[in-house]
């Protein structure tokens, strides 16, 4: 174990002045948002509603002390209280007594030891196996669990608990004694800060609908149309006590605060990483587990039940720009300063205005954004967010990660399965190794595949390799190169399919080497079995080594003898830009070489370049591509001509010229090319014919023009 080094008030070393307003203000929102919410939860915790205030103090004070995260604050949340809820339940004490004022606070003892416990085994590493996806899911699960046990209190009912049919049902049950007035308020407080975000995002709506409530219940009479408010708080600090250790069996605090603190490393570390990423910082995950301990003490030596990282807070901090952990300070000291004078004021918030702040906050944190992008780019990441989503929702905060972490390791097992993979060749004159389907300039050499690998070789993907070799192997073929510049790792399966391969090309007359990996990959190799190869000179440290080891020196005999001398240093700088469209595009290439003329066409309006109109931004373009780009502009004709002033017969004149000569070059460089070339000519006419038969009928003339002047 390496020694732990603490960094204490991180983000507030090197304090920018100019935040400070800022920080101030989010900490200020953020103590009022928490007043409804941590009553709320400590009510769900089995503890009176005050002593989810206390716990909005210290525990808040200590982390922001010992957090590396600028904006994450911590607090009493839903997931350890309801957790510790459930366990009471299950310990059969009863939720406010006495019993469970005295079992919680050791229950959150245990739940910080367990926090520090993995900090020093550096547990939270863990989350790095975490797939953004499975964040996004992770966290808009918890948000729309969260915003569901709010919705009731909208109606004039009490917060749900529980996952989704726990949740609907209550919310089912709620309607049938609704209060009318409560929903009103609480649904015109939801839209007017919904639309305010949108229109005015940096104005603290927040406090003014706050004071707007408290001003409302103080002048009139809520309470008579149903209006529930905040119930009463005593004033006063909280009191620093020794848990009662005899209060609960050793074994059993000790099972209940194990799956509370994993809820909360897990749920936290996840929240702040999301955060992160989405703002550009990092988080250092072994001090965050620190700082949750050292939070959790603070609440255990206080009374309250264990606290978590908020994420419906921090979305309200980073919605009123809050920089630093000086907004968890400010909270926790006006927090204090509410407890010790204010608490009357608590009475006069309208419960409805506060749901709607907090549900507001909540759908500004959630990340179906994500899923819209994922569902474009990726069907298999999209399914994970979703089960990590509808798991978190239907089956509770703990469950729904492990079936995103379930997820994402089936979906990497299944990618490393399949991994890119290519045979190489080199292009006429040029000495480094491509993908032969990059350009059809790439030639493969003489007798000789060169398979490309890119994945560690593990048993669920070892068949592929094997498969694609196999399939290679020619009439003529003497050798099989592997470019093993992708494979880090080898497992013992792959090990031993690799000799059989081995053993088995060798019986044929055929060499077998592996090339270009790192050296640890020959520790593995010899550890495997597989050290034989190596000792049979087999295992080269390059491609160039390997083929001189049979004789093959550059340059290399290309199939079909095409001529390999070496090309000069500009011929070189062309060929290496051949068929960039296809290659950089795929198959959107005629789509991206039309935004490409259009976006030609628009500059040519400003600078009237018409020699700068033949190949746009890309320089040195294949021939093919090049004619392609031909028969675009052909198909603008009609614009260029209105821009340019030439007329058409001039342009048809001129895009001939140009095609022509992109003939002839292609004849002079790469003659085995010219078939496919016409073959492409032919088909890119037949579409211009049935697009633009006017045009085509100026290009056919011009071609008739020009072959009666030959």
């Amino acid at each position: 174990m390496n020694h732990m080094k603490l960094s204490l008030a991180h983000t507030l070393r090197h304090y920018d002045k100019k935040n400070i307003g800022k920080d101030i203000l989010a900490g200020l929102i953020i103590m009022a948002v928490s007043i409804p919410i941590s009553m709320g939860y400590a009510l769900i915790a089995g503890l009176p509603a005050v002593y989810g205030l206390y716990g909005s103090v210290f525990p808040i004070l200590v982390f922001a002390l010992l957090s590396t995260s600028p904006q994450f604050i911590f607090g009493v949340d839903a997931a350890p209280a309801a957790l510790i809820g459930s366990a009471l339940l299950t310990l059969h004490v009863e939720a406010g007594s006495e019993e469970a004022m005295a079992v919680v606070p050791v229950l959150t003892f245990f739940v910080a030891v367990w926090l520090f416990i993995f900090a020093f085994f550096k547990a939270g590493k863990l989350v790095n196996y975490i797939s953004a996806p499975v964040m996004g899911g992770f966290i808009t699960g918890i948000c729309t669990t969260i915003i569901l046990m709010q919705v009731p209190k909208l109606m004039g009912g009490t917060a749900g608990t529980g996952e989704l049919p726990e949740l609907a049902e209550h919310i089912w049950a709620t309607l049938g004694q609704i209060n009318l007035p409560s929903l009103i308020l609480g649904l015109v407080s939801l839209v007017i800060l919904l639309v305010m975000k949108k229109i005015m995002p940096k104005f603290p709506m927040v406090v003014v609908l706050m004071a707007a409530g408290v001003l409302l219940s103080y002048f009139v009479p809520i309470s008579n149309c149903g209006i529930r408010t905040l119930d009463a708080v005593e004033p006063g600090l909280p009191v620093w006590s020794i848990p009662d250790f005899s209060a609960i069996g050793l074994k059993e605090a000790v099972i209940y605060s194990l799956s509370i603190a994993v809820v909360i490393m897990a749920e936290t570390l996840l929240g702040e990483n999301s955060f992160a990423q989405k703002n550009g910082y990092r988080v250092n995950a072994n001090q965050e587990l620190v700082a949750f301990s050292m939070g959790n003490l603070a609440a255990a030596l206080t009374g309250c039940c264990p606290i978590n990282g908020s994420v419906s807070r921090t979305a309200i901090s980073e919605q009123y720009q809050g920089k630093t952990q000086l907004t968890g300070i400010v909270a926790g000291i006006s927090m204090i300063l509410v407890l010790l004078g204010a608490t009357g004021l608590i009475t006069y918030l309208p419960v409805p205005m506060l749901t709607a702040i907090v549900i507001s906050s909540l759908l500004g944190a959630t990340e179906f954004d994500l899923a819209v992008r994922l569902r474009k780019i990726s069907k298999k990441e999209c399914l994970i967010y979703w089960g990590a989503f509808w798991g978190v929702l239907t089956l509770g905060t703990i469950n729904g990660v492990l079936i995103g972490i379930i997820l994402s390791f089936a979906e990497m097992i299944i990618r490393t399965a399949k991994p890119a993979r290519c045979f190489l060749g080199v292009q006429p004159g040029h000495r480094h190794f491509e993908d032969l389907t990059e350009s059809l300039h790439n030639c493969e050499i003489e007798g000789v595949v060169i398979y490309r690998f890119s994945s560690s070789l593990f048993f669920a993907n070892i068949d592929i390799l094997q498969q694609d070799i196999e399939n290679a192997i020619g009439s003529d073929t003497k050798a099989i190169i592997l470019d093993a510049s992708g494979i880090g790792s080898i497992d013992v399966t792959a090990a031993d399919r690799l000799a059989i391969l081995y053993r088995s090309l060798k019986a044929r007359g055929i060499r077998f080497y592996i090339t270009e990996h790192i050296a640890e990959l020959n520790e593995q190799m010899r550890a495997l079995g597989l050290g034989f190869m190596i000792e049979e000179g087999r295992v080269r440290r390059t491609i160039h080594v390997a083929l001189k080891d049979m004789g093959i020196h550059y340059p290399y005999p290309l199939k079909g003898n095409v001529d390999n001398t070496e090309r000069s240093p500009f011929r070189k700088r062309v060929d290496n830009s051949v068929q960039e469209f296809v290659w950089a595009f795929g198959s959107d290439s005629e789509a991206e070489i039309e935004k490409q003329i259009r976006l030609q066409i628009e500059q040519l309006k400003e600078n009237g370049d018409m020699q700068e109109l033949l190949h746009g931004q890309w320089n040195h373009m294949d021939e093919l591509d090049a004619d392609a780009w031909i028969e675009h502009l052909e198909e603008h004709m009609k614009e260029i001509v209105k821009i340019s002033g030439q007329d058409e017969q001039e342009l048809t004149v001129r895009f001939e010229k140009h095609r022509k000569k992109l003939r002839e070059q292609m004849l002079k460089e790469h003659p085995e090319l010219v078939a496919m070339f016409e073959e492409r000519r032919r088909l890119l006419d037949e579409q211009l014919e049935r697009k633009w038969p006017d045009v085509y009928a100026l290009v056919l003339k011009q071609r008739e023009k020009d072959s009666r002047s030959k």
